[in-house]
């Protein structure tokens, strides 16, 4: 069984004490000790920070672990809004759980989806989010030529078409565009996601879904 740092912040040491037991019920978690980010020490694997809403501090704290560990969050709140739903996500807020529902069960399903890449959000939230990456395709993203993965049409034809094997000249003659165009469309996408060589950018591609 893989061990599962997780470091608590909370408003109050009533809540921390809670919350710190609610934890033991788990034997893969282990709640770590002492300051976030010290080098040296062993980094969280998952975050918890436990508050009654999402304060200018309470953010601060949050960019400021993220930043330090990389390490996704498990927000508890009393409430939230969809503006401060949007900037819990941008913290790597990855679960969010309402303080009044909160239990032994949920707390450390949550922990344990946001340590293997998953995430748990109240329905209402999820719709939230989805609502909001409506909102960004039309009104961002469509009118600038691209989609959700950052990339246009052309862009995503060329990464498919190299995907599949073919070499500068085969794409061009594929989509009609000239070497050239293919070759700038390949560089564009390169310096843009900072990729090393076509390689790296199909693998990227694929691995992140763009294509």
């Amino acid at each position: 069984m893989q061990q599962i740092r997780v470091a608590l912040q909370a408003s109050d040491p009533l809540s921390h004490a809670g919350i710190s037991s609610l934890l033991r019920s788990a034997p893969e978690i282990v709640l770590h000790s002492g300051p976030i980010g010290v080098s040296g020490s062993p980094a969280p694997t998952v975050l918890i920070l436990c508050c009654a809403r999402l304060t200018a501090e309470v953010v601060a704290n949050l960019r400021r672990a993220a930043a330090a560990t990389g390490a996704p969050a498990v927000l508890i709140t009393e409430e939230i809004s969809e503006a401060e739903l949007l900037t819990a996500v941008e913290c790597q807020v990855v679960a969010i759980l309402p303080r009044a529902a909160v239990t032994a069960e949920r707390l450390v399903h949550s922990v344990r989806a946001a340590a293997t890449g998953g995430g748990v959000m109240p329905p209402n939230l999820v719709g939230e989010l989805l609502k909001h990456i409506e909102r960004l395709q039309r009104e961002v993203l469509t009118p600038n030529g691209l989609n959700s993965s950052g990339l246009t049409p052309r862009e995503v034809d060329v990464l498919r078409l190299m995907a599949d094997g073919m070499d500068t000249n085969e794409i061009a003659g594929q989509l009609c565009y000239s070497e050239r165009t293919v070759k700038n469309v390949i560089y564009g996408v390169t310096q843009r996601l900072k990729l090393r060589n076509r390689s790296h950018a199909v693998a990227y591609a694929l691995r992140t879904g763009m294509i």
